[in-house]
C-alpha cells in the first residue's frame, strides 16, 4: 500500500462496510435457496460475497484492492454479528485472493469486462475449495458438487463481474469518482 492514496484507501474502507452489510443481508436469501433447493442454493448467488473485491479494484486499480476489500468486509461482517464467527475471515482472505489472482495475471494493468468477470470466477474457483474441505461437500455425489461447482463460477462471473463493473461504472457516471482510476477512465472515454 505505498503508493496508495488517503483517499483510495478511505473509499476502499468504505466500500467494505457498505457491502459488509449487503453481505450479511443476503444470508436469509441464501438460506431460503439452501431450503429450496439443498446446498446448491447458495452457489445460485454466492458471487454477491465477492463483489466488493471486484468493485474496489476496478475502481482503484492498484495492487491488493481486491484482497484487501474483500478481508476487511469479511472483518466487518464479523464485527456486526455474523454467525460464523472469525472463520469467516479467512473464507474473506480466500476470496480476496481469487480475485486478486485474476488482476495479478495482467499485471494489475487491465480491467476489461472479461478480466472483472475472471476475477468473479478467482473467488469462486478459491472460495468452493476451501468450502469443499470445510463443509463437507465430499459426502454429496460427485455430479452434484461438480454442479454447484459451475454454478458458483457462472454466479461469480455474472453477480460479481457484470453486476460490480455495472455497479462500479454507474457510480463513475456521477462523477464522484473522478479523482480515481476508473473515474479518470470514464473522462477519458466520454472526451474521445
Amino acid at each position: 500500500m505505498r503508493n496508495w492514496r488517503f483517499k483510495e484507501i478511505v473509499v476502499m474502507a468504505a466500500l467494505s462496510v457498505v457491502f459488509a452489510v449487503v453481505y450479511l443481508a443476503f444470508l436469509p436469501a441464501g438460506k431460503l435457496l439452501v431450503g429450496l433447493f439443498g446446498p446448491i442454493g447458495y452457489d445460485l448467488i454466492f458471487g454477491i460475497w465477492f463483489i466488493v473485491s471486484i468493485i474496489a479494484a476496478y475502481i482503484i486499480r492498484k495492487p491488493g484492492a481486491a484482497f484487501l476489500s474483500e478481508t476487511i468486509a469479511a472483518m466487518v461482517e464479523v464485527m456486526i454479528g455474523n454467525a460464523t464467527g472469525p472463520m469467516l475471515l479467512i473464507a474473506g482472505m480466500i476470496q480476496g485472493i481469487g480475485a486478486e489472482a485474476a488482476f495479478a495475471a495482467t499485471k494489475w494493468k487491465n480491467y476489461a469486462t472479461w478480466v472483472l468477470m475472471a476475477a468473479g470466477v478467482g473467488s469462486a474457483i478459491t472460495s468452493f475449495t476451501y468450502g469443499y474441505f470445510m463443509s463437507g461437500y465430499a459426502v454429496l455425489s460427485t455430479n452434484y458438487v461438480i454442479a454447484m461447482f459451475i454454478t458458483r463460477m457462472v454466479s461469480g462471473a455474472l453477480i460479481a463481474g457484470l453486476l460490480g463493473k455495472a455497479l462500479s461504472d454507474g457510480l463513475a457516471q456521477t462523477g464522484v469518482l473522478s479523482s480515481f482510476a476508473l473515474g479518470k477512465a470514464h473522462q477519458k472515454r466520454n472526451a474521445a
